[in-house]
């Protein structure tokens, strides 16, 4: 644990480093980039909401709200869709050609419908973060699934299980490392789409507007500070997710490698 710390700091250390040198050698003009030396303390004065133009506390509760808007329905749309496919094998047949069609459009490109259909909305963001989070968690859910060992299927059946108790004590507890694993990836693409959900304008606040406002102001340390922030809480969401999925999956320490 100890050793993880220091290897991070490190890390973090050497990248600002460069990036400092990389500044003063190559770029050296304000209006370009911003170095370490003048994103760090930008970022504590924004954190912290001294800074009345760019309040990032309140645009960060701004943008968890879209987040949390689209998330929460791809994950009960994903999930309970991917159940479906990968224990149906009928149902996946005939929705599987339509989302193999569907999930190569880049969530961005959904931008003009979004408007179109729910306006400049909070609701809008939300569709954007929602279509970026959908695939991945059914298509993990859906391979959870189908790859549940027949082996505690056929146990199952032994013991008296009905499809009910099958589904309920079987497959789904067998598919949640799956599940679990689309949750984090969608979560992941969910998050980097709340830049693109708000870049259009749904509100006069939130980390994608701010850093399309700190553009039109050539303030680079502005954009970065706030890219940091984004990158900040998508870390710790992510954290959140792993520490749900180990309270939940007790079971599996000492039978997988992590």
């Amino acid at each position: 644990m100890k050793s993880n710390v220091i290897f991070t700091i490190l890390s973090i250390s050497l990248f600002l480093l460069n990036w400092e040198i990389f500044y003063w050698s190559i770029i050296r003009d304000p209006f370009l980039l911003a170095p370490p030396s003048r994103v760090v303390p930008t970022f504590i004065r924004l954190f912290i909401g001294q800074d009345p133009s760019f309040y990032m506390p309140l645009d960060v509760l701004y943008s968890l709200y879209h987040y949390a808007i689209g998330f929460s329905v791809a994950v009960v749309f994903g999930v309970s869709l991917g159940l479906l496919m990968g224990y149906l094998k009928t149902i996946e047949k005939i929705i599987a050609p339509t989302i193999e069609l569907l999930r190569p459009i880049p969530p961005i490109a959904w931008i003009p419908i979004s408007i179109l259909l729910l306006k400049l909305t909070h609701v809008s963001a939300g569709f954007i973060i929602f279509i970026g989070a959908f695939f991945p968690i059914l298509l993990n859910t859906r391979h959870g699934v189908a790859n549940v060992e027949l082996k505690f299927l056929e146990a199952g059946i032994t013991l008296g299980a009905d499809e009910f108790n099958l589904l309920r004590k079987v497959i789904i507890p067998g598919a949640i490392p799956s599940i679990f694993t689309g949750i984090r990836v969608g979560s992941g693409v969910a998050w980097m789409c709340v830049v693109a959900a708000e870049l259009f304008g749904v509100s006069a606040y939130g980390l994608g507007y701010q850093i399309e406002i700190a553009r039109l102001y050539h303030a680079p340390e502005i954009v970065i500070s706030y890219m940091l922030s984004i990158g900040l809480i998508g870390y710790v969401l992510d954290r959140m997710y792993k520490f749900l999925e180990n309270r939940l999956l007790k079971w599996r320490r000492g039978l997988v490698v992590e």
